[in-house]
C-alpha cells in the first residue's frame, strides 16, 4: 500500500486561489443568429467584441444584458383609443394564426396585444404590463408562435432531425428520429396558470405544426418525459419542474431561442428568482426575452439587468380603469360567516378567496352545508382534483369556487359575478390580482373585501396604494350584505 504523503496539501508556487477554472470566463452573446452554432457565434463574439468587453466577460461566468434596472425604463402606454380599427393580420401574424384567434373568440386586438407583438415578431426583447384580464396569454403566445415560424423560415431550425421519407400516420409523430429539441420556452409560476397558458398556446402552434410539452409539478413526471422524447417546439412550465428535468438531463434547452416569463414579478415574489435565473441560463445565450404581468416593479429588476436586452417596455390599461365595483365590508368576527354565505348566494357565479387552505376547506364545506353547489381549489389537492374542481365552476354544475391565492392569477373563467375576499390580502398586488378574476375581457363585476374593524387603516392605505375607490366602506351585519348586492 502506498505510503500517505504527510504534511497536508502543499500548493504548487504558482498556485493563485481567486484564479478561475479554464474556459470559465462567458462573453455577453449577440442575439442569435439563425443557423449558426452556438459555439461558431460565440468565436465572432469574441472576435468582434472591443479589448474592455473582453476583459470584463472573462472575469464573470455570467453577464448582465443591460444595467438599467426596471423601474427606470420608460413604458410606452397603449389605450384602447390607440388600437381602434386594428385587426389581428395588421400586427404581422398569419392567417393561420389569426384564424385560430378567431376561433379562440379574439376578433380584434387588446392595447397590450397591439402594443407587444409587433415588438417580440420582430425579435425584440419585451417588458409588457397590462391589467388581469386584458389578453396577455394570447399577446405572447401568438408572438411567440410567428417568431418561430420566421426563424425556421430563415434556417434557425436547420439542425432538427428530417422527416422520414415513409409514409406515416397523419397526425401521428415518428418516433423513430432523433428527438427534436425545444425552441421556446414559457415559464409561470403555478401549475393552473401554466395548463390554462398551454390552452391558448396549443392550437396556435398545432396549427403551423408546432408541438407544445407540459412540464408542471403535481402530476407523474413519465408522462412529461415521454413527451421529451417525443419531440416539442414550445415547453410550457414551472421553474421547479423544468429545473428538475434539466437536472435529470431530460430537457435540454440549449437551442430555445425564445423564452417568455408569465407573471414575472410574482414568480419573484414566490421565491423562484433564482431558480429561473437558473433555467434562463440554460437557454440559447443572446435568446429573445419575454416577460409578461400585471405589476412589473423593482422585484423583476435581477432579471431585466441579466436577460433583457434593450427591451422594448409597453404597458396598457390602468387597474384603476377595471369596469368593478369594489366594496369594504367591515364585518365582527361572529357575524362573518353569515354575510359570506349570503354574499355566495346573491349572485350567479362567485369565487370567494381564503388566506390559507384550512379555511378554504371550512368555508366550502359551510357554504355546501347552505345549499350551494360549491367546489375548492388549493394546495392540499391533486392536480387531477383541481382540474376536475376547476372545469365543474368553468362548466357551471358549481356556481361558487372558494379558492386560496392558487387561483389569483392566471385563472380565466367567463362572466365571474362576484368576488368576495374573504381573508384581506398581504399586499396590494394579491389584491389587484384577486380582484382581477372578474371583469375581465370588458365586462363588469363586483368585489367585496370582507375585513375585521381593527384592520380599517390598513385597507384605506392599500386601496389608495393601487388608486382603487371603494363605492362603500362601512360596517354590515347579517342581511344587510344580500340587499346591498341585489
Amino acid at each position: 500500500m502506498a505510503q500517505k504523503r504527510r504534511g497536508g496539501f502543499k500548493p504548487p508556487a504558482n498556485y493563485d486561489p481567486n484564479r478561475k477554472p479554464k474556459g470559465a470566463g462567458g462573453h455577453r452573446g449577440r442575439r442569435t443568429e439563425p443557423g449558426v452554432a452556438p459555439v461558431e457565434r460565440a468565436k465572432r463574439a469574441e472576435k468582434d467584441a472591443p479589448g474592455p468587453t473582453k476583459e470584463r466577460a472573462a472575469s464573470s461566468p455570467v453577464q448582465p444584458r443591460s444595467a438599467v434596472p426596471a423601474q427606470r425604463l420608460d413604458a410606452r402606454r397603449t389605450t384602447a383609443a390607440d388600437v381602434a380599427g386594428l385587426a389581428f393580420g395588421d400586427l404581422g401574424l398569419g392567417g393561420n394564426l389569426v384564424r385560430v384567434l378567431g376561433e379562440l373568440g379574439a376578433d380584434r386586438p387588446f392595447p397590450i396585444q397591439a402594443a407587444t407583438i409587433p415588438d417580440a415578431i420582430d425579435g425584440r426583447d419585451v417588458l409588457g404590463r397590462a391589467r388581469t384580464g386584458s389578453g396577455k396569454t394570447i399577446a405572447f403566445g401568438a408572438a411567440l408562435v410567428e417568431r418561430l415560424l420566421r426563424l425556421k423560415a430563415q434556417g434557425a431550425f436547420a439542425s432538427d432531425p428530417k422527416p422520414s421519407a415513409a409514409k406515416k400516420q397523419r397526425g401521428v409523430r415518428d418516433t423513430r428520429l432523433a428527438t427534436r429539441k425545444p425552441k421556446a420556452l414559457i415559464l409561470a409560476p403555478t401549475r393552473e396558470l401554466a395548463l390554462q397558458i398551454d390552452r391558448t398556446v396549443q392550437p396556435l402552434a398545432r396549427s403551423v405544426g408546432f408541438y407544445t410539452a407540459q412540464l408542471v409539478g403535481g402530476v407523474p413526471v413519465d408522462p412529461q418525459i415521454h413527451a421529451l422524447q417525443r419531440g416539442v417546439d414550445i415547453v410550457i412550465g414551472t421553474p421547479g419542474r423544468v429545473e428538475d428535468l434539466v437536472t435529470r438531463r431530460r430537457l435540454d434547452l440549449r437551442e430555445v431561442l425564445v423564452s417568455v416569463i408569465d407573471e414575472a414579478d410574482h414568480m419573484c415574489d414566490l421565491g423562484f428568482l433564482e431558480p429561473v435565473q437558473g433555467v434562463l441560463r440554460q437557454t440559447a445565450r443572446g435568446g429573445q426575452r419575454l416577460l409578461f404581468s400585471a405589476t412589473l416593479d423593482a422585484s423583476v429588476s435581477a432579471l431585466v439587468a441579466e436577460f433583457l436586452d434593450d427591451p422594448a417596455v409597453h404597458e396598457a390599461e390602468e387597474a384603476a380603469a377595471m369596469p368593478v365595483e369594489h366594496r369594504v365590508f367591515v364585518v365582527r368576527r361572529a357575524h362573518k360567516d353569515e354575510v359570506i354565505t349570503e354574499l355566495a348566494s346573491a349572485h350567479g357565479r362567485t369565487i370567494v378567496f381564503c388566506r390559507t387552505r384550512a379555511y378554504a376547506e371550512q368555508v366550502a364545506e359551510m357554504l355546501s352545508t347552505a345549499g350551494l353547489k360549491v367546489t375548492a381549489l388549493h394546495g392540499n389537492l391533486s392536480q387531477a382534483r383541481r382540474e376536475l374542481n376547476l372545469a365543474k365552476f368553468t362548466s357551471g354544475k358549481a356556481s361558487v369556487l372558494v379558492a386560496t391565492d392558487v387561483a389569483a392569477r392566471g385563472l380565466h373563467v367567463d362572466d365571474v359575478d362576484l368576488v368576495v375576499q374573504a381573508d384581506p390580502p398581504e399586499d396590494a398586488k394579491v389584491y389587484l390580482h384577486r380582484a382581477g378574476r372578474t371583469a375581465r375581457a370588458g365586462k363588469t363585476g363586483s368585489v367585496v373585501l370582507v375585513i375585521p374593524p381593527t384592520r380599517q387603516a390598513r385597507t384605506r392605505e392599500m386601496l389608495d396604494e393601487v388608486d382603487v375607490g371603494a363605492s362603500f366602506f362601512g360596517e354590515v351585519e347579517p342581511g344587510f350584505g344580500k340587499r346591498f348586492l341585489r
